[in-house]
């Protein structure tokens, strides 16, 4: 199953899927111009879900409008995200001696997959948030694969930007041959519970530059110790201060995300 939402790729994507053999049940291919990503696509991928198991498909494919931004899903209809695809290729790549360079992610990449490919002995990398942040890592590093939680993946051994197309090809690639599933491909690992806060401040600020919200954000990775990892960053489109921890127990998790988001709101200057 196929969902374009209703974008970029509502003609090639079928055709390519079709021209390699594959029995296709299209989704979002009927745009008219104002539907481009409404309800559908990998930034709403809850009707693939639903459509993946409802027709026995092997497997769900989601662009987004401008087809550089990929969601897959498994055959039990369990969405499958950029950090997981990553995985997929990356350790695929390693394991077929076909893994150049490191692989690069960003500081919101799931802790899990970080720790996960260190296990296989590939080395991970950390860009800032933004694709073109990524592709300045791996070209500064010499690797080639890398991506975002969102989807948005880079492949440079086969082009120089974010395809959708391409990444999941690579995905059916490495199903047939394995032999696996999607779900068996990404059984491994491990993805930590996520909690995002978000803390409006009337004007932007550097909260690392109060020692209260330092102090705190040290306090916080001590007692997390290598189960987790912490992110306090200022949104670049918002006047936001954004508080990640991820935590292998999700209530602490989401405990702790709230203490550090007090100290930041109680940090941030008066109106």
């Amino acid at each position: 199953v196929i969902d374009c939402a209703h974008g970029a790729g509502y003609k090639v994507g079928p055709r390519i899927l079709a021209d390699l053999g594959a029995e296709i049940v299209p989704l979002g291919c009927s745009p008219n111009g104002r539907n481009i990503n409404q309800g559908c696509g990998s930034l709403a991928p809850e009707l693939l879900q639903l459509t993946v198991p409802g027709v026995r498909a092997q497997v769900g494919i989601a662009l987004d409008g401008d087809g550089d931004r990929l969601v897959m899903v498994d055959h039990l209809g369990r969405k499958v995200d950029g950090d997981q695809l990553l995985y997929v290729i990356a350790t695929h790549r390693h394991a077929t001696g076909r893994l150049s360079g490191p692989v690069v992610g960003t500081l919101m990449t799931n802790y899990g997959l970080e720790r996960a490919l260190g296990e296989r002995g590939i080395e991970f990398h950390r860009a800032q948030v933004g694709d073109r942040y990524v592709l300045a890592k791996l070209r500064e590093t010499g690797g080639v694969l890398g991506g975002e939680t969102s989807g948005h993946l880079l492949t440079l051994d086969y082009t120089t930007t974010g395809d959708a197309m391409v990444v999941a090809l690579q995905v059916l690639s490495i199903m047939r041959e394995t032999g696996k599933t999607l779900a068996e491909l990404t059984a491994e690992l491990t993805l930590l519970p996520q909690t995002m806060v978000n803390v409006k401040v009337s004007q932007r600020f550097d909260p690392l530059g109060v020692a209260a919200v330092r102090d705190a954000m040290t306090s916080v990775e001590q007692r997390l110790a290598g189960r987790g990892r912490v992110v306090l960053r200022a949104s670049g489109t918002e006047p936001l201060i954004r508080v990640m921890i991820e935590a292998e127990d999700g209530a602490e998790a989401k405990s702790l995300a709230n203490e550090l988001a007090g100290v930041v709101r109680a940090a941030a200057p008066a109106t």
